[in-house]
């Protein structure tokens, strides 16, 4: 080969490798500058990396003094809790689910009498092991194993009841032990023995007030009943005394005796009542009773007062309400006297009205009933409504100040009301009297226990003669509800004006200016009028004393029950047959003194009277006399009352016969009616005896076949 051939080859050699040294130096560049990229994304990493591992550092050390300060407050929170639990008196302490001692403080420790055994790990099986042989505990009668299993079998139960140990010292100590869902028990032990020795003294206390409060009852009836004796004699006579001649002096002093004696007995009850309910020992007897003859009894007893005041008071009682109840017939009895007492004794002039009214339910067979007293008197100030209910309350201004009174006869109706369920209110005017009413619901005993007469086919006209406007639109109302249909006039004159306008009834008030119902009647049967009269009167016995009584076909006390009416009624009609012998009546009272004054009570009546001087006298003489009506004392001598009521009871069980004895004593203490009534006595009146309550029960017991005891009156009969 030719130099130049060599030296072509060597220079294309060397040029092709110079071209493959650029190449390479390219290809060097560009990795190299691939490696400084590579190398700067690293170092990036590297930094953020740095950075995370910083901030999980600062965050770790965060935790770990996060953690610090929590450990630090968990050790000062357990450090207080256990250092409050030290300063409990009372013993805390935990188990586990194993019953093994976890902690405990020094309270519970210590009931231990500083046993070293007793401390956390022990078992409460050990416990009662160490409590049983060191005597700690008082186990009374029971030995230690069955003391021991009885307080494990407790401990063992899903809910724990606690338990009360008495410990060697004398102290109590209460177990209440409540288990955790995981087993755990929380056990505290209570130092309750203060409260035991409290509990101890309260019962000795109790039982001292017990026996105080028999023995001021005890004195209360026995005071009751020594008080009531004498002053049946007292009152009593003076009411007789009044009804002979005396002169205006004598009389005076006869009705200030007669009213001192009866604001004593008021005075007697009202505090004895009080003292009950105070005392939450009144209770409530239920029974069947009339209330409508409740309170025509009571507004017979207020006569009295309101006449000598020029008062009439009236009745309004719903007709078509019934009127046999269910429920506590005295304490009704009392609220109604409170009531009515006071607005008697608050109004000057006017009327007193009491008016019922209710809504009866024959699927409930109970009845709502409203009962109002309404007066003219003086009536009550606005700021003094509520006043008048306090205990020992009365509206003090100058008005009223003449006005006594204990002042707990509306604070103890209140009371009364309460108790059966009602409610008692009242809405007053000065100067335009007062009404107090009282709602209450009560069973119904018996419906339709009145029959009404039967008038409404007729075309019945009656006259009322009626000065009274309330007294004659009540009147005017009731014979329209019977088909009745009514005239008023206000006077006799006016009655004789149209007496001959074809009357059937002529209806007349007794007490009537210029001329009177007597004196009218009297006057119409000389004119030629023959029209049935009926007259009502406040005063019946008067009445019947008058010469021109032969005039009238009835005389009735005003105001008059429904009863009393319907039966005129039915008289006046059809005429009734005369009857053939009078009522007798047997008495048997011990004391010398209620004789006489039963005896002249009852004169005016035509009626046979009998006394027996104790109860096997009445048992003797029930037998050979088959009387109509027995009126028993409960106090007397060789047999009591209850003993010769018993004793007859069991003689008619065998007849068949029945016949009303009524209670007549001085024991007066709630609960004594009721254990008079269980003797099996009808009827329960207190001493002193109520001429007019008296005359109530014989007409009441008078049977069918007899003279009406209103007849003229025959001798007096007595046996010893």
């Amino acid at each position: 080969m030719s130099l130049a051939n060599k030296l072509a080859d060597e220079r294309r050699a060397r040029l092709a490798a110079e071209r493959l040294l650029e190449q390479k130096q390219a290809e060097l560049q560009a990795a190299n500058r691939k490696l400084g990229k590579h190398a700067l994304a690293l170092s990036h990493e590297i930094h953020e990396t740095r950075a995370e591992v910083q901030t999980v550092r600062d965050e770790n050390q965060r935790v770990k003094s996060d953690l610090n300060d929590a450990y630090q407050k968990v050790e000062i929170a357990e450090r207080r809790l256990w250092h409050s639990i030290e300063t409990i008196q009372d013993g805390f302490a935990f188990f586990d689910a194993d019953s093994r001692m976890i902690a405990a403080n020094n309270a519970y420790l210590a009931v231990f009498d500083g046993l070293e055994a007793v401390k956390p790990g022990v078992s409460y099986i050990e416990i009662l092991q160490f409590i049983t042989e060191e005597g700690i505990v008082n186990i009374g009668a029971l030995k230690p194993q069955e003391w021991r299993e009885k307080m494990l079998d407790r401990w063992q139960s899903t809910q724990p009841e606690p338990e009360v140990i008495r410990l060697w010292n004398g102290q109590y100590i209460k177990l209440i032990d409540q288990r955790g869902h995981g087993g755990d028990v929380v056990s505290l032990a209570l130092n309750i023995t203060d409260t035991i020795r409290y509990e101890k003294e309260l019962k000795e206390a109790r039982r001292r007030a017990e026996a105080a409060n028999r023995a001021k009852s005890s004195f209360l009836a026995n005071m009751s009943h020594e008080i009531r004796t004498p002053m049946n004699g007292v009152v009593g006579m003076a009411e007789l005394l009044m009804e002979t001649e005396l002169t205006e002096e004598q009389r005076l002093f006869t009705s200030t005796i007669k009213n001192s004696g009866e604001a004593l007995l008021v005075i007697i009850n009202d505090v004895l009542d009080y003292s009950k309910i105070e005392a939450e020992k009144l209770i409530l007897h239920a029974e069947p009773f009339d209330l409508e003859r409740c309170i025509h009894e009571l507004v017979t007893l207020m006569q009295v007062n309101a006449r000598d005041k020029g008062l009439d008071v009236l009745v309004d009682y719903d007709l078509f309400l019934p009127t046999q109840f269910v429920g506590d017939p005295g304490r009704i009895r009392q609220i109604m006297t409170n009531l009515l007492g006071n607005a008697v004794k608050f109004t000057e002039n006017g009327h007193v009205l009491v008016r019922v009214t209710g809504v009866y339910s024959d699927t409930e067979g109970r009845a709502s009933i409203h009962v109002t007293v309404e007066d003219t008197g003086i009536g009550i100030p606005p700021d003094k409504i509520d006043h008048i209910f306090g205990e020992f309350n009365q509206v003090d201004d100058e008005r009223n100040r003449k006005f006594e009174g204990t002042g707990l006869g509306l604070a103890i109706s209140q009371k009364l009301i309460r108790m059966m369920g009602g409610k008692i209110w009242v809405e007053s005017e000065p100067g335009n009297g007062s009404i107090f009413g009282f709602s209450i619901s009560l069973p119904v005993a018996e419906v339709g226990e009145i029959a009404f007469p039967n008038l409404s086919a007729g075309t019945y006209r009656a006259l009322i003669v009626e000065p009274q406007a309330t007294s004659r639109a009540i009147l005017e109302r009731q014979l329209g509800q019977l088909g009745i249909t009514a005239v008023s006039c206000q006077s006799a004159a006016e009655a004789l004006a149209q007496a001959g306008n074809g009357f059937d009834l002529i209806v007349s008030d007794h007490n009537m200016s210029g001329m009177d119902g007597l004196e009218l009647a009297e006057a119409l049967r000389e004119a030629g009028h023959d029209t049935p009269f009926l007259l009502f009167s406040p005063n019946t016995g008067y009445a019947d004393q008058d010469p021109a009584r032969i005039h009238v076909q009835a005389v009735l006390q005003k105001p008059v029950a429904r009863r009393d009416l319907f039966e005129a009624l039915a008289r006046v009609m059809p005429p009734s047959d005369a009857s053939s012998r009078a009522m007798r009546v047997l008495a048997a009272e011990d004391n010398r003194t209620n004789r006489l004054v039963f005896s002249n009570m009852v004169k005016g009546l035509d009626i046979e009277l009998t006394f027996a001087e104790n109860g096997q006298e009445a048992v003797d003489l029930f037998q050979s006399l088959a009387p109509d009506v027995i009126f028993m004392d409960i106090s007397m001598p060789e047999m009591d009352g209850k003993e010769a009521t018993r004793a007859i009871r069991a003689i008619e069980a065998q007849s068949g016969r029945h016949v009303p004895i009524v209670a007549m004593t001085a024991h007066a203490m709630t609960g004594d009616d009721a254990e008079i009534l269980a003797a099996g006595l009808d009827h329960y009146l207190t001493k002193p005896l109520r001429k007019e309550m008296i005359h109530q029960h014989i007409r009441a017991a008078c049977p069918k076949g007899v003279r009406s005891p209103e007849g003229e009156a025959t001798p007096v009969q007595a046996a010893g």
